[in-house]
């Protein structure tokens, strides 16, 4: 972003989508930060930031609408650990609650990553998930944009402190929740292969 300027917090945004490990509640306040100290536009960041959002989303719906339903559902179950049942959550989820999911989901980490393959492949209109995606992408850059910005002399102290900290802290959460979902994962077949077994 320091390099790149409005250009690279969209950038930084758009692969977020793509590596939900880059989490963009640490991306963006570092973009209000550089607003605050003059470095780049808040304005320019904020719409740079959505844009790179609705771009790396319409990837997601495209995907989700020429897979299909059946297509998307069997690539899940030849995926290690997942199954159907996962996808079928999600479709589930996504039908009940379809465009507040959208709006909504931009605003979840992990699932802004995710929530515009049923989209597509529910084929909700391109245009109104185009609407929803830059309202809720929008709403949650300027929240976190603005929080920077409004806090940069608080955050100077502790970006130049912490930084460090924080990114060993966030690739440490990250491992745990994947150590968690493959240990559960694997009992829960474990437990499904030995009942099978037994009948």
């Amino acid at each position: 972003m320091e390099t790149l300027g409005e250009v690279g917090v969209g950038v930084a945004v758009f692969l977020e989508t793509f590596f939900p490990p880059i989490p963009s509640e640490a991306v963006l306040p570092v973009a209000g930060f550089l607003a605050y100290e003059g470095r780049m536009n808040p304005w320019l960041a904020i719409l740079a930031a959505t844009v790179g959002a609705v771009t790396s989303a319409w990837g997601w719906w495209w995907a989700g609408r020429a897979l299909g339903r059946h297509r998307t559902r069997a690539l899940i179950e030849r995926l290690p650990l997942l199954d159907g049942e996962d996808f079928d959550r999600a479709e589930r989820f996504f039908q009940r609650w379809g465009a507040a999911a959208v709006l909504v989901g931009r605003c979840v980490p992990l699932v802004r990553s995710f929530v515009s393959i049923p989209a597509g492949i529910d084929h909700m209109p391109f245009w109104r998930f185009t609407l929803y995606t830059t309202i809720g992408s929008g709403v949650w850059n300027a929240l976190w944009i603005g929080l920077g910005f409004a806090l940069g002399p608080a955050l100077e102290p502790a970006l130049t402190r912490w930084s460090g900290l924080l990114s060993n802290v966030v690739v440490v959460v990250v491992a745990a929740l994947v150590l968690l979902f493959v240990t559960l994962r694997v009992r829960r077949r474990v437990r499904e292969s030995r009942a099978d077994a037994n009948a």
